[in-house]
């Protein structure tokens, strides 16, 4: 096909034979030009997260034909392997967002028309058991459609490697570059499968409870506190929150086969595509679980969980000192995991000399102080589980390593080899056994948070996410990086600086210019260490239009770190702006 401008585009696909009468009808409804634009203006952007757009018709928007194309590309990818590395074929799950089961269906059909095997699963079931199933499988790759914690317009689509993390850099430019060779979206061809049990006579192999069980098993050996969940795991009172999303059916699994009992939102139980009973279905954020924790005051509980639409992410609300629930950050639910999992493991005489944790780079420092107390190595990786999952990965080919545990400040935690990505059935699980294990010693969970503080000093880690908007949008953000890096900056807020990580160049900069090489490059982002712990971090996000600000400014209480953040960070936004 010639190149087209976006008029062009639209009338292509307005007119187009194969354009179904949902898409006919849709598209023929539209009268503002910025819509068209921003619908045909560009194509919808294939990463390393894969793709993620607001739902629509539009080569700009994620629908079936967007996905069609995308999965057609994966699919030339994987028949350009070795036929011994594709034997396994494809695995495919999806949650419980809009159009997520068609988009699923969608993908089995173009690969099983290919000729590549495929597996499917046949509820929606979270991000982990997905990378679960590429493992146990044997798997070339593995396909995810959900759109995480965004809000119900948008959905994704996102890929998996053959070890189960999030598809390598290398391997996604190969399918990118497939994917663009077809230009004409309503090419692909694919088997039409209307349901599960469609694609199942077609010979798509579906994943039902027996073959779940195995990923439960998995879960169930990562226990450390036995004895605790047995005399305690009756009577804690836990209020648990799918938020309509596939965590519902795992998370519940998981906890009555430990032995632990939770209180489930019930109206929020039944999947929703439209997550009618939240503005965001994002469990980082104390609205989200406002439901759960209203349920939790009138049985008094001690706990609340919230899991996002794919389950990889957890938010957790505890009870604080006054009695009042208090929603974590990721961050601290982070150091809770780590000091509870290190303490369970020393005590129990478990600590390797080789065992070690991960976390991102712009999760907390106090980490590090964590496992420098534990005696275990601590890993920092850029944002994105994938890199956690490569620290995993080479332990495993090496020989060298014993991985105890891998976070993000954005609510993901992983224990156990058996994914690689962000678990946050695991995190549930290990999270519901720490409350057995500290109401067993007495302790509050609160208290411990506070207790660590205590101990190895207080960190307030925040994060600022600034919104853009239009096609331009990754262009503006990145522009706004590149511009930083050109800024020699010596303090912030009074704070000064130790030194500049520049991850696009791979560089770090000393005050006096000396530069140092460091591990992580082509990435665009920008850190600074502070003097005297904590730093700034600056990068796009990867997976949604925003400018995200990451601070974690170190203090001997939370007043003190307070005012060091408003002046830092009233400091570096005049700084990005000016």
């Amino acid at each position: 096909m010639v190149s087209m401008n976006y008029l062009d585009q639209y009338n292509y696909w307005l007119n187009n034979p194969n354009l179904s009468k949902e898409g006919y009808d849709e598209l023929s409804s539209i009268k503002d030009p910025k819509d068209l634009e921003y619908r045909f203006g560009a194509e919808l952007k294939f990463g390393t997260a894969g793709m993620r757009g607001l739902i629509g018709m539009g080569t700009n928007m994620m629908n079936v034909y967007t996905v069609k194309r995308a999965t057609f590309g994966l699919g030339q990818y994987i028949l350009s392997l070795d036929e011994s590395q594709i034997r396994g074929g494809v695995v495919i799950s999806y949650d419980t967002r809009r159009k997520s089961t068609e988009f699923a269906l969608a993908a089995a059909g173009v690969l099983k028309r290919m000729g590549i095997k495929v597996s499917l699963y046949a509820k929606p079931r979270p991000v982990p058991m997905l990378s679960y199933a590429v493992r146990a499988l044997n798997c070339v790759a593995g396909i995810m459609i959900t759109a995480s914690h965004n809000p119900k317009e948008y959905n994704g689509y996102k890929v998996y490697g053959g070890d189960g993390a999030q598809m390598s850099p290398e391997a996604t430019k190969t399918v990118v570059s497939y994917i663009s060779e077809t230009k004409d979206y309503f090419s692909v061809l694919g088997n039409i499968y209307t349901s599960v049990c469609d694609a199942e006579k077609d010979g798509v192999f579906v994943l039902r409870e027996d073959f779940e069980q195995s990923y439960y098993a998995a879960l169930s050996v990562l226990t450390l506190s036995k004895t605790a969940v047995e005399n305690e795991g009756k009577n804690i009172k836990l209020v648990y929150t799918p938020v309509h999303g596939s965590g519902y059916e795992p998370v519940i699994t998981i906890l009555k086969r430990i032995g632990i009992n939770a209180t489930v939102v019930p109206e929020q139980v039944n999947p929703d595509t439209e997550f009618s009973t939240v503005e965001v279905p994002n469990p980082e954020y104390k609205e989200t679980l406002s439901m759960g924790i209203a349920l939790a005051n009138k049985i008094n509980a001690d706990v609340v969980f919230g899991t996002d639409p794919d389950c990889d992410r957890l938010g957790v609300a505890l009870r604080n000192d006054e009695g009042e629930f208090e929603a974590l950050s990721g961050n601290q639910v982070g150091i809770l995991l780590l000091n509870y999992i290190l303490l369970r493991l020393k005590e129990t005489g478990k600590i390797k000399d080789d065992s070690f944790a991960v976390k991102s780079f712009v999760s907390t420092g106090l980490a590090k102080a964590i496992t420098d107390d534990f005696g275990v190595a601590l890993m920092e990786v850029p944002v994105g589980f994938k890199f956690i999952g490569e620290k995993i990965k080479n332990a495993e080919i090496t020989g060298h390593g014993d991985f105890v545990f891998g976070f993000e400040e954005s609510c993901g935690y992983l224990r156990g080899t058996h994914a690689r990505d962000k678990d946050a059935v695991v995190a549930s699980m290990l999270f519901a056994e720490l409350v057995c294990y500290y109401k067993s010693i007495n302790v509050s969970v609160f208290k411990v948070l506070n207790d660590i503080y205590a101990k190895y000093g207080y960190c307030l880690d925040k994060t600022i996410s600034i919104g853009f908007k239009g096609l331009n949008a990754m262009d503006e953000m990145n522009a706004a990086v590149l511009k930083m890096s050109t800024r020699k900056i010596d303090s912030v807020g009074g704070i000064g600086i130790a030194a500049v990580r520049n991850y696009e160049t791979g560089e770090r900069i000393l005050p006096d210019g000396a530069v140092e090489k460091i591990e992580f490059s082509g990435l665009n982002c920008l850190y600074y260490e502070l003097v005297g712990g904590g730093f700034i971090c600056l990068r796009p996000s990867g997976t949604e239009p925003k400018l995200k600000i990451y601070y974690s400014v170190c203090a001997q209480n939370p007043d003190e770190a307070q005012i060091k953040f408003d002046k830092a960070s009233s400091s570096f936004e005049k700084l990005l702006y000016n």
